[in-house]
């Protein structure tokens, strides 16, 4: 059996999907989580990560492999990996996927998630079980936080409206996920993930509009007038290390990795594809 966590976002959902699909016997984990949001015949178990005691009852009954993705909330209150992978060897899972970020290798340094996220890698590869690292860089539908300014206004805002970075589909990251739970061949890789080619946001909102079949603007906003807004909803160091990476790239965030292609044997999905097929949430 295969336990997903955060099964209910961009990669998990997918995950969860293709893994049915694939004929395996499947649990979806998420805060709230029911049958209607996975396929039929997946098991729903909901649990809070930050109570590892509460993921026994879906690790039961056989799982050997877990996909583990910690939620930003729980990482920015001090949230440690250790006794989720202690929960999860007790009950004798074999394999962990753990979906970290690509700046545990470009700012492991940094006090935001970089430096977390390199925390949990290293908890992964001392727990004694088999592991695969993915490294992914920016998500393409990250795109969905201007959802609501594209259907109301036809408008993107964002501020470093040049800076290009390859974003990657998360059903691609899922993909990878799903051989890396079902395959040989993968323990002890960290696999870095982008999208085939690097694009900026101006280059983003224009995707949007041609997925639309109308113009989408493209509204510049400065480093300050982003930093106010993610500040909001995210500690501020987070949101510097964010802007650093959008405003700033590394040369590492900047490469085009070839891992996805590697692993599922074909080129990753542009942004231009992702924005085709989540139209209707812009429109």
């Amino acid at each position: 059996m295969i336990v997903v966590t955060g099964a209910t976002g961009n990669v998990g959902r997918v995950l969860v999907r293709l893994l049915a699909e694939a004929g395996e016997d499947v649990t979806a984990v998420a805060r709230r989580v029911s049958s209607a949001d996975v396929p039929e015949g997946v098991r729903t178990v909901s649990a809070d990560l930050a109570d590892p005691a509460g993921l026994r009852p879906a690790l039961g009954g056989g799982a050997d492999a877990l996909f583990l993705v910690t939620p930003g909330d729980y990482l920015a209150l001090g949230g440690n990996v250790r006794p989720i992978l202690r929960t999860a060897a007790e009950a004798g899972v074999r394999r962990v996927v753990l979906l970290s970020s690509q700046s545990a290798g470009t700012r492991p340094l940094s006090p935001g998630h970089g430096m977390r996220a390199l925390e949990d890698e290293s908890e992964v590869r001392n727990s004694g079980l088999e592991w695969t690292i993915l490294r992914p860089g920016g998500f393409a539908s990250n795109a969905f936080a201007w959802a609501e300014s594209v259907r109301l206004r036809r408008t993107v805002t964002a501020p470093f409206g040049d800076v290009a970075l390859p974003v990657i589909d998360p059903g691609d990251i899922a993909e990878v996920a799903a051989a890396a739970l079902r395959e040989p061949g993968h323990d002890g890789r960290v696999y870095e993930l982008t999208g085939p080619e690097r694009v900026s946001p101006r280059q983003i909102a224009a995707a949007l509009g041609d997925a639309l079949g109308e113009p989408v603007r493209f509204a510049e906003q400065s480093r300050d007038e982003a930093r106010a807004l993610m500040a909001a909803f995210m500690p501020e160091e987070v949101a510097d290390g964010t802007l650093a990476i959008l405003g700033d790239p590394t040369p590492g965030e900047r490469r085009v990795s070839p891992e996805v292609e590697r692993v599922l044997g074909r080129a990753p999905r542009p942004f231009s594809d992702w924005a085709r097929r989540n139209a209707a949430a812009f429109r």
